[in-house]
């Protein structure tokens, strides 16, 4: 019994680990970009049920400043990318989830950003959550507001937002590590107790057949 145990808790130690590790979060997007220089524009969906296999298509839309009217940019699902207007044409690389098309990524990069490039930029997410006897199709937007200038600047919430972000980091980091020393040591007190319960057991069946061979030997006498 107590063999069983340990296996059961240390696989549950496992998959604890391995969810740290595939965690998702949902990070917006940095909003300033250099004219001239690449930039990421970022967008994050996270599946609320992990463990629940799912696809997603992307698709980017561009509203530029002044206009009234989105236009459609980008799409990307399981055939790849296709760059939908001729203003990010060879500009516009992917930069989200790969080799998977369980997409919770879906960032893109802009090359050789412009001026022209400022405004309001919409991506959706279009997941479809696979279930044992039916499917569930989702919608998820994300809007980030694009400001390009002529040389960066950093302000105070741009620093702020990246020293909280490395605090996360280290702090989950070090809470990772307490929980594997915990269940470590839970492993470790569980063998040993499994030791002892078999050295118990080994005891009582020598004292046992010691007590039957005095046993045996009076008889005789």
């Amino acid at each position: 019994m107590a063999a069983s145990h340990l296996l059961l808790f240390s696989l549950l130690c496992f998959l604890f680990v391995y969810q740290c590790h595939g965690a998702c979060a949902e990070v917006d997007s940095d909003t300033e970009a250099v004219a001239g220089k690449g930039f990421k524009l970022g967008c994050i969906s996270c599946k609320r049920r992990s463990e629940v296999e799912g696809a997603a298509t992307v698709e980017w839309y561009f509203r530029a400043k002044g206009e009234a009217d989105f236009i459609h940019i980008y799409t990307y699902n399981e055939d790849g990318a296709t760059i939908e207007s001729d203003h990010f044409m060879d500009r516009v690389d992917w930069n989200g989830s790969k080799r998977s098309n369980d997409i919770q990524d879906a960032s893109i990069y802009l090359l050789n950003v412009t001026f022209n490039d400022s405004g309001t930029y919409q991506c959706f997410f279009n997941r479809i959550l696979f279930y044992e006897n039916y499917e569930y199709n989702t919608i998820v937007s994300k809007v980030v507001h694009l400001t390009v200038v002529a040389k960066a600047s950093r302000g105070t919430a741009s620093i702020v937002s990246e020293v909280m972000m490395y605090v996360s980091i280290i702090g989950l980091q070090v809470w990772l590590l307490i929980e594997m020393i915990y269940c470590y040591r839970k492993i470790a007190a569980a063998g040993e107790e499994a030791l002892r319960e078999a050295a118990n057991a080994e005891y009582l069946a020598i004292a046992s057949e010691s007590k039957d061979n005095c046993a045996g030997v009076q008889v005789g006498e």
